[in-house]
């Protein structure tokens, strides 16, 4: 799993058949990397998430029919203060 925050929705013409409900968004972890994930719980743009990656995150969270392995499994409300003070609200 990996903390990052999201940077803008992502959008197409086209798109895989498993995908139709779900905003996929990119993303930016705490070390500048990027990437994208599908998301079905409602992010937005500035908001801290937990991603998981793989098969089985993906069928216990959005279904097997969905191709890809990022998920966004949780938005972050708050952080312990032991933790990196950028990533605090």
């Amino acid at each position: 799993m990996l903390l990052a925050r999201v940077v803008s929705p992502l959008w197409g013409a086209q798109r895989a058949s498993g995908l139709h409900g779900y905003k996929l968004l990119e993303l930016e972890t705490q070390q500048g990397n990027r990437l994208c994930a599908v998301d079905a719980l409602g992010a937005g743009p500035g908001e801290w998430v937990i991603v998981a990656h793989g098969s089985r995150v993906r069928d216990l969270t959005v279904g097997a029919e969905v191709p890809d392995k990022d998920i966004i499994i949780a938005i972050v409300d708050g952080m312990d203060d032991r933790m990196d003070s950028e990533v605090s609200r």
